[in-house]
Parts: structure tokens; sequence; C-alpha cells
């Protein structure tokens, strides 16, 4: 139950802040904006300054303000992010700051963000292109620095870091290298033997461990037989027999089907631990783009992922385990998930941010705007794609979890 709370709430504040970036770049080029929301419909309460009495108004549920012929309308989620362009006369006269009920994210919904109303100089659809992709990739931006600050404040207090090429010298180790797990293959003989990710390896065979390199090569040395290693794991330390095995993909020796790290804590003085914040987010981002580019690579070649790809589900077990193993490691993959967040939202593919761009960059290439029922539909095509892929892996994880 802890998990999954820890879990919505960064999901929330990871789109919360996604989308906020969206809404503060719109007002500033003067779009209009009918409603910034915090989780999502239906709506519990709203509030608006009313641009003539210059009064805050408070809403009260999900109904919208009364209509020229009394009719009550909704606000749902189905209005809200269904693509449609929302009603000049079921809206308020600003901008309608909300609470929603689904504690999920939020949402920014802009005047003519879909290509409608685009004579009109409050609308998404009339502003220059370069103003347009602003606001498309202002919340990739946030996202961005959300990590960035993140890490920067987790450094101040101790984050976990690979230590295997060295401490840099401006960083105080606060806890010294020990050999971490970061990933298990599936069907490997370590995930059949119940290894899991933030386990400890302290030693093998009895011979006590001092980095990465001195296990694997133990391991290319003896892999014809079975090994005791003991992994620490919350606190407790446990024996674990293993044997390696030639593993799908690999070639040489035999393998248990591990991913480590020489990982320490380090951290940095406060005045410059923003600053290595700020860096750490930049290659972080660098890294989650080549990882993206092997596995596009590789599944165009046929060759399968050469790493798992989790879905909702599994990110919040990673959240679970990183949250168990302190808040430094909280703090760490919070900021991962932010700058996976960023860095599939600027793929150009069709419904996500990058998409949006890649239409306003083809019509300002090309001279030419691409109707807007192709457009919608190349953005309908894309958005059910993703909700495809999402369910698929979701259902895998699932079935991990039951295995």
């Amino acid at each position: 139950m802890l998990t999954i709370i820890i879990f919505i709430l960064i999901l929330g504040l990871l789109v919360f802040v996604h989308e906020f970036g969206h809404f503060v770049t719109a007002k500033k080029f003067g779009m209009k904006v009918y409603e910034f929301g915090l989780g999502m419909p239906p709506r519990a309460i709203g509030v608006y300054r009313d641009p003539v009495t210059k009064k805050w108004v408070w809403v009260w549920g999900a109904k919208n303000k009364q209509t020229t012929n009394n009719e009550q309308r909704t606000t749902n989620l189905t209005n809200t992010v269904g693509g449609g362009e929302t009603d000049e006369e079921t809206q308020f006269p600003g901008t309608l700051y909300s609470l929603n009920w689904l504690p999920l994210g939020g949402f920014c919904k802009i005047k003519g963000e879909n290509g409608e109303q685009e004579n009109e100089s409050d609308s998404f659809g009339w502003q220059k292109a370069w103003k347009k992709i602003i606001v498309l990739s202002a919340g990739v931006s946030m996202n961005f620095l959300l990590a960035a600050v993140l890490l920067g404040l987790g450094f101040m207090i101790g984050l976990p870091a690979d230590l295997s090429f060295g401490v840099d010298k401006s960083a105080i180790v606060v806890v010294e290298s020990q050999i971490m797990v970061q990933q298990v293959e599936k069907n490997s003989p370590a995930a059949q033997a119940g290894i899991q990710y933030g386990d400890k390896i302290i030693s093998i065979d009895g011979v006590p461990l001092k980095g990465s390199s001195q296990l694997i090569e133990y391991v290319k040395t003896n892999s014809n037989k079975e090994m005791a290693v003991m992994v620490e794991r919350q606190g407790k330390d446990t024996t674990i027999l293993m044997k390696p095995e030639m593993l799908k993909g690999t070639v040489g020796y035999a393998r248990f089907g591990l991913a480590l790290a020489d990982a320490g804590i380090i951290r940095y003085p406060w005045y410059i631990s923003l600053y290595k914040g700020l860096v750490a987010a930049f290659f972080g981002l660098i890294n989650i783009f080549i990882a993206f580019y092997y596995l596009i690579k590789n599944l165009i070649l046929g060759q399968g992922l050469l790493f798992d790809v989790s879905g909702p589900v599994g990110i919040a077990v990673l959240v679970g385990q990183s949250a168990r193993l302190g808040l430094n490691y909280l703090i760490n993959i919070t900021a991962m998930i932010s700058l996976s967040l960023a860095a599939v939202n600027i793929l150009p593919i069709p419904a996500l941010d990058g998409g949006r761009i890649l239409f306003i960059l083809i019509e300002k290439i090309f001279r030419r705007k691409v109707p807007m029922k192709y457009e919608q539909l190349a953005h309908t095509i894309g958005f059910v794609l993703l909700m495809i892929l999402i369910v698929i892996v979701t259902g895998r994880d699932i079935l991990g979890l039951i295995k």
C-alpha cells in the first residue's frame, strides 16, 4: 500500500510539473488557458479570478458555469483529454485552477491546442511557430529541470553513484563502494535464485569481494560449478547458491545474469551540488537517448530487447524497491523517471509533444499546413498505439510479479 501511495505521489509530481511548463509558457505568450488542474477529472473544487470584479470565485464540484439555456455541463475525463475543443459557453471568465478527484498528475487545457480557432489571437493555433514549439517543449524542459534540482538537492545529503572509475575530487564519500545489483536478467540463474535489485554482494565461495571486476573474473574461471554467493538485503546476510549458464545473446563464458555497479554514496559541498545535479541530469538524459537508440535499433534488426522495458507496474515496483533502500535512492530514481518522461515526450511520435513539434516543423519547412484531419488522425493512431504498448508492457510486468 505504501508503495502505491509513493508511486502515485511521484507520478503526480512529474506530470504536474510537466503540465505546469505548458501552462506558464502559454500564459506568457498571451494564450487563453481554460483550466489548469491538479489530478484528473471529475473536478472536486476550483477557483478562478473574475476579470471584471477582480475577485476570486470558488467552483464546487464538476459542474461548469450556468449556460444561457440553464443547462449544466459537466467536466469529465473524456472532454478534458479527449482531444476536442472546449465549448466556450461552458467555460469561466478566467483560468480555472482546479483540484480533481483522480490523483494522477494534472492537465493544462489551452484554447485552440488542437489547431482550432486559429484566427483568434489568444489561441494556440494563431501563434507563430517558434512560440508553439516553446510551449510544447516547456513540459520536457520542466521535467529536465526537476531532475536537475532533485539530483542537486540529493547531492547535498548524498546520492548513490558508480565508483568503478574513481571518485570526483570534489566529492565526499559517505558510504564506501559496494557491489550493488542494478538489474537481473529474466530467466537467468540469478533470477531463478531470487537475486533482487538493490542486493549487495558481499562474497563468493567465502572469498570477500572488493569490486564487481573481481566477481566477474571469479565467475569466468569457475563457471563449471555451483557457487555460494553471500548477499546483503535490508541489513540481513543470506547465502544463495547459483551456477552460471550461457545466456541468450552472450558469448565467451557462462554468467549469472546480473548487471552490477560498484556503488557508493557521495555528496558535494552545498555551493556546487546544484551544478553537479545539472551535469548529472544532462548526462543522464544523454544515456537515456543512447538506450532508446539501441532499443529501437535492435527491434528493427529483430535482435530483441537487450534490457527490460517497464510499464507503470514495473516502475511502481522499482519505486518501492528504491524507497526501501532509503531516501537517497528514492530521490535518484525519481530524477531518472523524470528524465525518462522528458526523453519519451520529445521523441517525434504522434500524440506526444515531440510529434506535435514535428508537424509544426513540417509546416514551416514546406510552407504548407498539414490538414487538421490528417494531423489529428496521426495523433489518434499514435495515442492508440502507445496505449496498446502500455497495456502489453503492464501485462508482462504483472505476469512477472505473479511468477
